[in-house]
C-alpha cells in the first residue's frame, strides 16, 4: 500500500518537472519593450481598432514577457491591420429553423512585429480571435457587447506568438 502511495506521489510531482517560471523565450522579463501602434481597420465594423489596441496593451502587461512602451518607440513595434470580421450562424431557434439564435464571430488581423533597432520583421502572421453570441432582439447590440471579448481573444493569440517566438 505504501509503495502505491509513493508511486502516485512521484507521478504527481513529475508533472511539474518541465514547468519554467517566467518568460519562455529565454530573456529576462521586461528586458525589452513593445510599442503598440493603432491597427488599420479594413472592415466595415466600427470601433474595432480601439478594442484591439486596448486588448493588446492589456495582454502585453499581463503576460510580462515584454514591457509595454507607452511613450516613444519600444525595442519592438507591433502594428497590423484588421482584415476580416466574420459572422456565421451557430444555432437556430427551436421553433423557427430559419432564424439564427447564436452566432460565431471571428476577427482576423495581420500582425507585424518589427525590431526598431535593425528594422527586421520578426513576425508577420495572420491572427484570429473568436467568440460566440446569443442574439436577443437586437443583433447589433449583441455584436457591440461581444467586440471586447473578440478583441481580447485576438490579443491573447497575438501576444502568445510574440512571447513564444519561432523567429
Amino acid at each position: 500500500m505504501r509503495s502505491y502511495l509513493f508511486a502516485i506521489l512521484a507521478l504527481a510531482l513529475s508533472g511539474c518537472a518541465g514547468y519554467k517560471l517566467g518568460p519562455t523565450n529565454g530573456a529576462p522579463a521586461g528586458s525589452r519593450s513593445v510599442s503598440v501602434m493603432p491597427f488599420a481597420n479594413q472592415t466595415i465594423e466600427p470601433r474595432l481598432v480601439e478594442y484591439v489596441s486596448n486588448s493588446l496593451r492589456k495582454q502585453i502587461q499581463q503576460d510580462g514577457t515584454y514591457a509595454l512602451e507607452t511613450h516613444g518607440s519600444g525595442d519592438l513595434i507591433l502594428r497590423g491591420k484588421i482584415t476580416q470580421y466574420l459572422r456565421s450562424e451557430l444555432s437556430v431557434l427551436p421553433t423557427d429553423v430559419i432564424t439564427p439564435r447564436d452566432y460565431n464571430l471571428v476577427l482576423v488581423a495581420e500582425v507585424t512585429v518589427i525590431d526598431s533597432s535593425t528594422g527586421k520583421t520578426n513576425l508577420n502572421r495572420s491572427v484570429s480571435g473568436r467568440t460566440s453570441i446569443r442574439v436577443g432582439s437586437d443583433l447589433s447590440s449583441a455584436e457591440r457587447q461581444a467586440a471586447p471579448l473578440l478583441a481580447d481573444d485576438l490579443a491573447r493569440n497575438a501576444v502568445s506568438l510574440l512571447a513564444n517566438p519561432v523567429w
